[in-house]
């Protein structure tokens, strides 16, 4: 059965599931009634960090235009442009045991496209959520709904997969921004044109 966590909540994938390799990360949401005009595309991205909280390099941000990480242990599934239907819209894929040594978070983001031109924002998404299987037996995890804490945000931060010891725990973070995929990559070194 899997945890439900709280917003700050951490808990730990491997101490439970020894051998743990390979988890997917599926997010999700649904798109309130108000019409703006356009179709909601969500997008979900894994920033792969250091110890400093920011990425080595453009490289080290998988998202719909970046699908596979160079060491090959985060891919992305592909772009969903509806988030139509149930379960996950967007699934990441992370292979524990090929993440690089120097890698110590991995953050989970969604952000919506061409948000300021399309009057988008969060508060306009329901039933948001992350949550991670065993890619092996199918087996849920742990789940995090994001509620309805957001109004204006074009970006939120779902949550982090991270390093300590030994160990990968997933830490839910659920923090909103204003300024769209931009500001993540600003937030987290990504250099963009």
């Amino acid at each position: 059965m899997p945890v439900n966590l709280q917003k700050g909540q951490k808990v730990s994938l491997t101490k439970g599931n020894p051998g743990l390799k390979k988890v997917v990360v599926g997010l999700g949401w649904d798109v309130n009634a108000f019409d703006t005009g356009g179709d909601f595309d969500l997008d979900a991205a894994a920033f792969l960090l250091t110890d400093s909280g920011r990425v080595k390099g453009s490289e080290d941000f998988v998202f719909y235009g970046n699908l596979k990480h160079a060491s090959g242990s985060v891919q992305h599934m592909g772009d969903n442009l509806t988030g139509a239907g149930d379960g996950d819209d967007e699934q990441i894929k992370v292979d524990l045991s090929m993440v690089p040594g120097d890698i110590s978070k991995i953050a989970f983001t969604a952000t919506i496209y061409e948000a300021e031109s399309r009057r988008q924002n969060f508060g306009q998404v329901n039933n948001a959520f992350i949550r991670i299987y065993n890619e092996e037996t199918g087996e849920e995890m742990l789940r995090y709904d994001l509620g309805e804490d957001f109004s204006i945000e074009t970006a939120v931060v779902f949550g982090e997969l991270y390093k300590n010891g030994n160990e990968w725990k997933f830490n839910a973070i659920g923090s909103g921004y204003q300024g769209g995929l931009a500001a993540l990559c600003a937030n987290y070194g990504v250099e963009v044109e």
